[in-house]
């Protein structure tokens, strides 16, 4: 893989340059997009060209933008056949700041059908016969691949942190609202967050503090060992061996690294909130494709048209008490949270599943893309068949690079291995 953050550091110092860059990832798309399919559409000569012209803290780096987040330069199809061919005005807004900041828009990134549950074709690195999970499958893939250091994607339910999960690289979904989702191709606005893709925590913080504008990195500090607070089993969300072992191997690892580890327990109002993020995600989502649903039915898969009908069931009323729910859940979730710096819990019930069918479950990441926080996937363990297996850190909404910080200290303290 590709550390956004390396590079730019050789790039600025002139230990590298854009063309020898270029060239490497050229030969890389080369010898494995065909299996990989990461790409809906990539255009690297036009990268390399905007790459030459660019100023700013991203120093020319290629960025990978998943296919229902607008981009002028490419068509835009948001994952259906509706939109085929679709090339928007301009550019979404983290877009434009992105390139502002001196990305080069390599290309546009698989998604699954308007970022929900019907698959495309792309594949996971690691083992091609394995889902990369979605709804972000081609950014996490791709950045697993080597084909680009970073990569945007978003989050709804888990579509960050689970496919950054299975495909073993850094998933980071900031607080809601600290990027922009002007331009993005809404399933549900009280959810749909925007999150990027990279090698490791350093990398993606560093992205990510270039498109807030906030302080975000964590590369240049000498972090001391965070209060981690492990989720008691939660009854909607079960972890299989493999990963129950990971989550016990990076618990391990952490107390022997001096980070104080203690069990949470989650008041009941969770379990409430955990149902409310369906009711919430699909009335929206009802009525965020109204238009598609009304001009072109037909062009809608089975799964997402059934959960578009029962969204259309569920009455406003109902709607207002789960966001009153989720209203309560947040509080609450401030009051679980005051005894330490992070929560941890698996990214996911385990590997990325065998087959193409099914991106895998988001049962341990929908609540707390309800909750608004920070949440990153932290890399580093694997099954036995080299499968990886991420784990979750959840933080306050705001509190970003002390979630980041937690991150990057567990990251390391997971790749020492002891």
């Amino acid at each position: 893989m590709l550390s956004a953050l390396d590079l730019a550091r050789s790039l600025d110092a002139g230990t590298l340059t854009i063309d020898a860059l270029y060239d490497e990832i050229a030969a890389r798309i080369a010898g494995q997009e065909a299996v990989v399919q990461a790409f809906v559409q990539h255009d690297l000569e036009a990268a390399r060209r905007a790459a030459h012209a660019a100023r700013g803290p991203l120093m020319g780096l290629p960025l990978a933008v998943k296919d229902n987040i607008d981009t002028a330069g490419f068509p835009t199809s948001y994952g259906s056949p509706i939109h085929a061919g679709h090339r928007p005005a301009v550019d979404a807004a983290v877009v434009a700041l992105a390139k502002r900041a001196g990305a080069a828009i390599l290309g546009k990134t698989v998604t699954t059908e308007f970022a929900f549950f019907q698959p495309g074709p792309t594949r996971n690195p690691h083992n091609p016969e394995h889902t990369p999970g979605g709804s972000s499958s081609g950014s996490a893939a791709g950045v697993a691949a080597g084909f680009f250091p970073l990569a945007l994607g978003t989050q709804t339910g888990g579509s960050v942190v689970r496919p950054a999960s299975f495909c073993g690289v850094a998933g980071f979904k900031p607080s809601f609202g600290h990027l922009p989702t002007v331009g993005l191709k809404y399933f549900s606005w009280t959810l749909d967050t925007l999150g990027l893709f990279g090698k490791g925590i350093a990398d993606v913080a560093f992205a990510g503090s270039v498109l807030s504008a906030r302080d975000w990195r964590v590369d240049a500090m000498v972090s001391l060992p965070p209060r981690i607070g492990v989720v008691d089993p939660q009854p909607w969300a079960q972890a299989d061996d493999d990963m129950q072992g990971a989550l016990d191997t990076a618990i391990a690892r952490a107390g022997r690294a001096g980070a104080a580890v203690s069990r949470v327990s989650l008041p009941p109002v969770f379990r409430e909130a955990f149902a409310a993020h369906q009711t919430i995600q699909d009335f929206e989502a009802t009525r965020a494709l109204a238009a598609e649903v009304d001009t072109a039915p037909e062009l809608i898969s089975p799964i997402l048209m059934k959960t578009l009908e029962e969204g259309a069931l569920i009455e406003p009323a109902a709607y207002d008490a789960a966001q009153e729910v989720a209203r309560q859940a947040r509080h609450a979730f401030a009051e679980v949270i005051t005894q330490v710096d992070v929560l941890m819990m698996p990214s996911a019930p385990g590997a990325a599943p065998a087959g193409l069918a099914s991106t895998g479950s988001s049962v341990f990441n929908r609540l707390w893309t309800l909750m608004g926080g920070p949440s990153v996937n932290v890399p580093g363990l694997a099954t036995a068949g080299g499968l990886p297996l991420g784990i979750q850190l959840i933080g306050l909404h705001g509190r970003d690079r002390a979630t980041l910080l937690a991150a990057r200290w567990l990251e390391e303290c997971l790749a020492k291995g002891t």
